[in-house]
């Protein structure tokens, strides 16, 4: 599963060399916004020999590539996909004929390169309002897809609007991202909390988006990550009233009983279900095990 997704520069050697060291589940080698266009062949090749030469243990790795209205996305693909990453993360997705676009060259590249064809999935990066109105249509474009990602930064600039802490300008895309998600049974993941030097603002943040119904959040430093991987893991509390939702289920239907109460409050189905995805969480991060 992914809790938390830690962004790396693609022109950062040092960085991109201790990626599995910050303790995120996903790391993003990032080759757009990080990048100055005077240093994009040189943060490729260094993307490139990363993923190359280095093993890295434990983590997803994204490559978030150029958008495909930019002369670079292609070189970008060619770049890194022979080293087989994870996830690729296209940038500025405003519909779904951007996605086919993409993943017919995956495909073609996949090819060229002995891969198996539909092995590299993508996640969007949707940060235009265009890209909002169609979160859906772009979540069901593709098998490949694996979650929608928002982007706050270019999105409030799109949408003329100030970018603040407190996030009521991106609520409505916040709750239209994850509904669409959700509904094309993907998951999602919110937009960095951009002050690094306000612990006290990112778990507020952080806090929001999972009750909002994000599956996790990225992050722009590796001092974010802890505070991240905590709130999207189920806390003891959690896991203790989830297991006692399935004794009480186990006891009901040894005594023959049709009505399951727990605490006081009935037991029905939607609280079966999140008690399921609490263990099933719990037990993935236990085990150390990505999805």
């Amino acid at each position: 599963m992914r809790r938390s997704m830690l962004f790396l520069p693609g022109n950062n050697p040092a960085m991109l060399a201790n990626g599995d060291s910050f303790g995120s589940d996903s790391i993003i080698l990032d080759l757009e916004d990080a990048v100055s266009p005077g240093e994009k062949d040189a943060a490729r090749i260094l993307v490139r020999n990363t993923l190359k030469y280095f093993h890295y243990r434990g983590p997803e790795i994204i490559i978030r590539i150029n958008s495909l209205d930019t002369s670079y996305w292609k070189a970008d693909l060619e770049a890194v996909l022979p080293y087989r990453p994870d996830v690729i993360m296209p940038t500025k997705v405003s519909g779904a004929a951007y996605i086919r676009e993409l993943s017919d060259y995956v495909s073609t590249l996949e090819k060229d390169s002995g891969a198996k064809e539909g092995s590299t999935r993508i996640m969007p990066l949707l940060e235009t309002t265009l890209g909002i109105e169609n979160a859906f249509e772009i979540a069901k474009s593709s098998p490949r897809m694996t979650a929608l990602y928002l982007g706050a930064e270019d999105l409030t600039a799109d949408m003329r609007c100030r970018r603040t802490k407190k996030g009521d300008e991106i609520f409505y895309s916040r709750s239209r991202l994850v509904s669409a998600a959700r509904a094309a049974g993907l998951d999602v993941y919110d937009t960095p909390f951009t002050d690094i030097d306000d612990p006290s603002g990112l778990r507020a943040d952080t806090e929001l988006a999972k009750g909002l119904g994000f599956t996790g959040k990225a992050a722009i430093n590796p001092r974010q990550i802890p505070c991240i991987n905590e709130v999207f893991s189920p806390s003891e509390a959690d896991i203790l009233y989830a297991q006692e939702v399935f004794e009480a289920i186990r006891l009901a239907k040894e005594q023959g009983k049709g009505a399951i109460s727990l605490r006081g409050k009935m037991i029905d189905a939607p609280i079966v279900e999140r008690a399921r995805q609490v263990l099933e969480t719990a037990r993935i991060i236990e085990g150390g095990v990505m999805q």
